[in-house]
């Protein structure tokens, strides 16, 4: 069975059991790791994977042949994407200061991004100059350079930009929730729709309680792919991000309908038919 989801220490964690054989009964894995850009739009193609980690946002392009779990996600509160602008003088103090900026995203098919222009339609009329995508990791060196005016930033970036010389200008995430009080929906995971999604949903449980259970056993597989992060901010990643939502994506599907039907109004996803998105009885 093949499945693709990203090197980011709550994937790597939630699915270590399983990619090692430790939960009966399951498949073996042919497992291949990419940044969530490039999982969105793999599963938008003609030959994505059999399980697949995609934005909540890339849903729209891909609900037609996948369906989305009801565990191994990642929402949560708290754990929003963050815009954030250099120390030095750069000229912006308050949102209204990123009228005809150049701001860097990881991606269009994203919550960050989603949520960024939702964002940006009540605080910036205007809108920004001009948005550049750029793969995560690069987002705050360019801020930090000089290279953009600001950027939109996710996964433990928010533990780590202090040390980039970088000041947050807006948590979307406490936005998102002091708008809609409702969890931030940010990673889903997806199966085809031909495989037994009911084994597949139960499979993936049983690796999420191991690796709750055993959260020693996967800490040489989290940290092998953590792009050199210590130890401390891997853990901390995992704390934020792997939650009750993991295992059962319960009032979080409000919130996945709430964010597409916010941004289809908005134009800037296709309308989404929300009958495919719940299979809560899994």
């Amino acid at each position: 069975m093949k499945i693709v989801f990203s090197p980011c220490p709550n994937d790597t964690f939630i699915f270590h059991a399983w990619v090692h054989g430790l939960v009966p009964g399951a498949p073996e894995l042919d497992v291949a790791l990419a940044d969530i850009d490039v999982t969105n739009k793999l599963a938008a193609g003609p030959n994505g994977p059999d399980i697949i980690k995609i934005s909540f946002a890339a849903l729209p392009w891909v609900l037609s042949k996948y369906a989305l779990l009801p565990c191994g996600g990642a929402l949560g509160r708290g754990c929003g994407p963050l815009v954030l602008v250099a120390n030095k003088p750069c000229g912006i103090i308050n949102p209204a200061d990123l009228a005809g900026r150049r701001v860097a995203v990881p991606a269009e098919r994203s919550t960050a991004y989603l949520l960024f222009r939702l964002w940006l339609d009540q605080h910036v009329p205007g809108g920004v100059g001009e948005i550049i995508i750029l793969p995560f990791h690069e987002i705050m060196p360019a801020v930090r350079d000089g290279l953009v005016d600001a950027g939109l930033v996710i996964h433990e970036s928010r533990f780590t930009y202090p040390s980039f010389g970088l000041t947050l200008l807006v948590d979307l995430g406490s936005w998102w929730e002091s708008d809609t009080n409702l969890p931030i929906p940010l990673g889903a995971i997806v199966a085809r729709r031909t495989l037994d999604l009911s084994a597949i949903t139960g499979w993936l449980r049983e690796s999420v309680k191991y690796a709750w259970a055993h959260p020693e056993a996967s800490q040489e597989y989290v940290l092998r792919h953590a792009q050199e992060l210590s130890p401390e901010v891997a853990k901390a990643h995992i704390r934020l991000y792997v939650n009750e939502f993991t295992l059962n994506l319960g009032e979080g599907y409000g919130a996945v309908i709430s964010l597409l039907s916010r941004a289809a109004q908005a134009g800037l996803i296709p309308d989404v038919n929300l009958s495919k998105l719940s299979l809560t009885e899994l």
